[in-house]
């Protein structure tokens, strides 16, 4: 359980802005270093590891009781291995943040589930999160998720709301939920995240970060991962596109095996003009609300300005079909989910275990023909051929569309608790724009270019064809030189 003490304050003192969530930010400095320039100052000996773990724990216990992004702190620890001395590796002592559905070794992974409370600490973690500890960073605690990762934003029964730092009554996205709110509010730099459907892209666009979602098989230990049903994938939500560079190079697959050539670190933007397919409506062919679409064709006329050719698109599949194929395919998680957890408790699940919304995706699956998820499996497989060939048969780059249908929604309208068929058409609408990257296995990002006149961000989606993260880093660098956005900051902020 997550404890606010006062240890930490008298170390690094924290002031809070007043949360006021229809203030407008202005551009500004970068209110905080990011993760490059933290480790560059520790290297230089500016500031000590332990200086830089001691600030991140004070600015945490300051905002948890008011954000809940925390499940499972691991302060002590990370100020042992700050205080041992500068732990090597390109971000050699920079605090950070595990995703609550990772292992990380020493603290339960509870998956912000009822069902996972009395789960030991982990003893193994995966070839990812060792790259974690290879680049030197300093794990302070488990960050806030929903429950298995299913839903969009991040209000788990298990441990209560996270909270949007730039409005506390709105969701922060999800399924990385509490380690976007980490981040916007300066409590580090950088985050763990991970994206099944849209959860590295989703909170990054609510919470005004910087999230790529990289290829399927592209980071370490997930070569083998080559079925269109293998959607997870791994890396972080930033506010600096170098962040993410960076990381990305340190954790992705370099060994023998790597299903992709190595991209290693992207220092820039492009030196060529791109090819941009644009569109606006979602995965059902509906457009997303006016301020969404205005912070669209925003971000349409600016990479016109910025020299690249732009040209109106579709998607490549049929629409209604592929979102009734992917909520079968998610559906048959949890219903696996449930399966095991009847198997370990010796009794069908109900709601002292899981949320009803997982419960009701798993009668959806239980309740499907036999033959229903090897068909619509097939004609996923179909849809991320399509996908591939979008791009060479189009000669496009790059596809810009909007991440999310909405500025950030509050709390509660795609919350667990929305009873089932209403919930699940509020979803098909709100996140039709994200899931077929991670069916494709493609790379995607959300930028934050834009912000409505409420002050609530909105992210930008770009995506390419799979394995090549490199042109979207490069696309990132132009967007964050010439709409900077690393001096927002939320009005909840450390």
């Amino acid at each position: 359980m997550f404890k606010i003490t006062r240890r930490a304050l008298a170390v690094a003192p924290v002031v809070l802005a007043a949360a006021q969530a229809t203030a407008k930010p202005a551009p500004a400095a970068p209110a905080w270093p990011d993760a490059t320039e933290t480790a560059a100052r520790i290297r230089r000996r500016e500031i000590t590891a332990a200086e830089a773990v001691e600030s991140a724990i004070a600015r945490a216990e300051a905002l948890q009781g008011q954000l809940n992004f925390i499940v499972n702190s691991d302060f002590d620890r990370a100020l042992a291995k700050a205080r041992a001395g500068m732990p090597a590796g390109p971000f050699g002592g920079v605090p950070f943040l595990i995703k609550d559905l990772d292992d990380y070794v020493g603290l339960p992974t509870r998956y912000g589930s009822k069902s996972g409370r009395s789960n030991p600490p982990a003893r193994r973690q995966s070839a990812h999160i060792d790259a974690f500890d290879r680049a030197g960073l300093v794990v302070i605690g488990k960050s806030a998720t929903p429950e298995y990762g299913f839903l969009p934003t991040t209000e788990p029964l298990a441990t209560g709301l996270t909270r949007n730092p730039w409005d506390i009554g709105r969701s922060s996205g999800g399924s990385s939920g509490g380690a976007a709110v980490a981040v916007a509010a300066g409590v580090v730099p950088f985050a763990h995240a991970t994206d099944g459907g849209g959860s590295i892209r989703i909170p990054a666009a609510c919470c005004g970060l910087f999230g790529l979602k990289p290829s399927r098989g592209r980071m370490a230990g997930t070569a083998g991962m080559t079925k269109v049903s293998d959607l997870d994938v791994q890396h972080c939500v930033t506010r600096s596109v170098r962040d993410s560079a960076a990381l990305f190079a340190a954790t992705e697959d370099t060994t023998p095996a790597a299903r992709y050539a190595p991209v290693g670190f992207v220092p820039g933007p492009p030196r060529r003009r791109l090819r941009i397919g644009y569109l606006i409506e979602n995965g059902v062919g509906h457009g997303p609300q006016p301020e969404v679409a205005r912070a669209t064709e925003a971000a349409a006329r600016l990479v016109e300005r910025l020299g690249h050719r732009l040209e109106p698109t579709h998607w490549p599949m049929e629409g209604d079909q592929f979102i009734q194929d992917f909520l079968l395919l998610w559906a048959s998680g949890a219903k696996d989910l449930a399966d095991n957890i009847g198997r370990a408790t010796g009794r069908k699940p109900d709601t002292s275990l899981l949320e009803p919304f997982s419960l009701g995706m798993a009668e959806m699956a239980a309740k499907a023909a036999p033959d229903a998820l090897p068909a619509a499996i097939q004609r996923l497989q179909a849809n991320a051929l399509a996908y591939d060939t979008w791009f060479p048969a189009s000669q496009f780059d790059v596809i810009l569309s909007p991440v999310l249908s909405s500025a950030p929604p509050p709390l509660g309208e795609v919350g667990p608790n929305v009873a089932f068929d209403t919930l699940v058409a509020r979803l098909v609408e709100y996140v039709g724009y994200t899931p077929l990257h991670n069916i494709a296995g493609a790379p995607s990002m959300s930028v934050p270019l834009f912000w409505t006149e409420g002050g609530l961000p909105v992210g930008t989606m770009f995506s390419a064809r799979a394995g090549n993260e490199r042109t979207l880093f490069e696309l990132a660098y132009q967007l964050e030189a010439a709409q900077p956005w690393a001096g927002r900051t939320p009005p909840v902020h450390a």
